[in-house]
């Protein structure tokens, strides 16, 4: 008798634990692989709510299997691998340093055609918004759905709270993605439209987990001041790129010394940085788990990982 209501009591806890977690999954080019393209990630609230990031390249349009429902959609700015000017044909198409992404998305984005078939919220900071809401009019949608959260603030939608912190990158809008000779004049100035500052996101979930997502950006005081002091993020998914970004050893500061989580997902390698779901020596990816001293976990696509409140990863990793 003891022992079954030990095992009851045992199950119930375990299923409890289960019930607060929050799930990351990358949405990648190749399955079980961290390859050049991938950006996108979706989060999912132990509520339910569900939160695709940066859908950019490797999100085989609204149509992917893979999305389900999304309640929310993230851009951390407007260039094309993040918003989407074209995506993968098929999952596994080309090689992982050089995925098929043959197909067109612009001038409406892949993030815009995933909202209007999901009815779901894109959320940015900036001037973003006001790009989102004209995007959906012209396609039918409704331009409430672009909504706005500023820097400093923060706005909760279905029990998860949102806010945008500073990202040191450029964010112009592609003459591709504006129609009519507003277009033509941007490509022969060679200049492209301003959609104000870039941004990053802290998300805190249901469960009490902070979440910090870099964007773009190259080192800031935010990091530290904002992200690290004020928020206390447990779980990073920082940049790495370099060029572009932060390199491998200026992110591993961000993360060792500024914000100091308790687990990091790189992402933005820019590189085929795994093969076999193992990093691929030489790369800027292991150049970055040799220098970071927190629990790195990769964002092998397809591959579910589960955080709990304190953001250690407890399956999945």
């Amino acid at each position: 008798m003891k022992k079954s209501i030990f095992l009851f009591l045992l199950g119930l806890s375990m299923s409890t634990q289960a019930a607060n977690l929050v799930k990351v999954t990358p949405l990648g080019s190749k399955q079980g692989e961290f390859c050049k393209f991938d950006r996108a990630m979706i989060f999912e609230d132990p509520n339910g709510t569900r939160i695709l990031y940066d859908a950019g390249r490797t999100v085989m349009g609204a149509d992917d299997p893979r999305l389900k429902n999304i309640d929310v959609i993230l851009v951390s700015h407007m260039h094309g691998d993040h918003v989407g000017d074209k995506h993968i044909k098929s999952l596994n198409s080309g090689s992982c340093d050089k995925p098929d992404v043959s197909v067109k998305d612009t001038p409406q984005t892949n993030s815009v055609k995933i909202a209007l078939a999901k009815n779901s919220v894109i959320l940015t900071g900036s001037e973003m918004p006001r790009f989102f809401a004209a995007k959906l009019k012209a396609e039918g949608g409704n331009p409430k759905n672009s909504q706005l959260v500023r820097f400093g603030a923060s706005k909760t939608i279905k029990g998860v709270e949102f806010t945008t912190v500073p990202a040191a990158h450029s964010n112009g809008i592609s003459p591709a993605f504006i129609s009519g000779p507003l277009s033509q004049h941007l490509q022969e100035a060679g200049v492209t439209a301003y959609a104000g500052p870039p941004t990053g996101y802290v998300i805190t979930f249901s469960n009490g987990l902070v979440m910090y997502l870099s964007g773009d950006t190259g080192m800031t005081a935010e990091q530290e001041l904002v992200v690290g002091d004020y928020y206390r993020a447990k779980l990073a998914v920082i940049n790495i790129g370099d060029t572009y970004t932060t390199g491998p050893k200026q992110a591993a500061h961000v993360i060792n010394n500024m914000i100091r989580p308790k687990s990091v997902i790189p992402s933005h390698a820019n590189e085929a940085a795994t093969q076999n779901g193992k990093i691929i020596p030489g790369t800027r990816t292991e150049l970055f788990s040799n220098e970071v001293n927190v629990d790195l976990h990769l964002p092998l696509s397809g591959r579910t990982m589960s955080f709990d409140d304190s953001g250690l990863c407890v399956s999945g990793c």
